[in-house]
């Protein structure tokens, strides 16, 4: 079967040259975005009201992902297994996974229970599956939900919260769970393959992703040029066609969630990776996304 392609309108909204622009994330009582370009740990900042983008934060070390707690402020999840607290007068580190130090956390999610489902990836020089999905509970406490993960990465609910979705970029796979309410969790042993990148030119690996309001995906492509559409059966609808390789996430924004923020990556090499290369675009229209939900982790 042949996916159409289209090429949507896209608007170019922040032109910054991200090594690694990734993790979306709209934060309504604010009417901002905020996302990360990890290796440097820059933290950014876009206003639609005052078409401004801005730079307010460079962290000690890399930001693989984050989520925003009830009282506002940013949960960040770093390098050598570190996580920080963040707001606009201070930072500081809060907890720390000793056997993450040689390695960093990458994309990260919180759940309906305020719990954060947080993924780490491995560094080279290392086992290409050493990677790890966490739970983390708003007690602080956190335990291994999966292990031999290759790159941990984008995570989604469905609108019912029946399901999670996880990501393993190296496998090129997404991967749905049951979830539990009441555990808050999911069963590692009910996995079900939900979709897996085709083997093709161009095509690209699933990277970072978000889940509409009708339990439609929205799949970034790592070196793929765009988006993968997948419907609330799992069958690819469309792709999304972007003038840059490395498409590395998607979230859902705006007054009424119909603004679809796309984070891109190689900003370090424009010639092969597109001009705009690390750039913060925006589509309109293509879909109505949902809030997500809030971190409660108590530091």
């Amino acid at each position: 079967m042949t996916v159409p392609v289209r090429t949507p309108e896209l608007e170019l909204i922040a032109d910054f040259p991200c090594v690694t622009g990734e993790g979306p994330l709209w934060v309504p009582e604010r009417r901002c975005l905020y996302w990360v370009d990890i290796p440097p740990g820059h933290l950014y900042r876009y206003s639609p009201d005052a078409d401004r983008a801005e730079r307010v934060w460079e962290a000690p070390g890399p930001i693989g992902g984050f989520t925003v707690q009830a009282d506002g402020d940013l949960l960040l999840f770093m390098g050598e297994g570190r996580i920080m607290q963040w707001n606009a007068e201070r930072c500081r580190t809060v907890l720390g996974v000793p056997e993450q130090r040689a390695s960093r956390f990458n994309d990260v999610i919180a759940g309906p229970d305020g719990q954060v489902l947080c993924g780490t990836m491995s560094t080279p020089g290392q086992d290409a599956a050493d990677g790890y999905l966490y739970l983390l509970r708003p007690d602080g406490h956190m335990t291994s939900l999966l292990g031999r993960v290759g790159t941990s990465n984008g995570m989604g609910f469905t609108p019912d919260r029946k399901y999670f979705f996880h990501t393993d970029t190296r496998t090129c796979t997404v991967t749905r769970y049951p979830w539990s309410r009441y555990y808050g969790r999911f069963d590692p042993t009910k996995a079900e393959d939900w979709y897996v990148a085709p083997d093709a030119p161009d095509y690209g690996r699933p990277d970072g992703m978000t889940v509409d309001a009708q339990g439609h995906l929205w799949i970034a492509h790592w070196d793929g040029f765009g988006i993968v559409h997948l419907d609330a059966r799992g069958a690819v609808l469309e792709r999304l066609a972007l003038p840059v390789r490395k498409v590395s996430s998607v979230a859902f924004g705006g007054d009424d969630w119909t603004d679809l923020y796309v984070t891109t990556a190689g900003g370090d090499d424009p010639g092969h990776n597109g001009t705009h290369a690390g750039a913060l675009y925006r589509i309109r229209g293509v879909a109505r996304g949902v809030p997500e939900f809030r971190s409660r982790i108590l530091l």
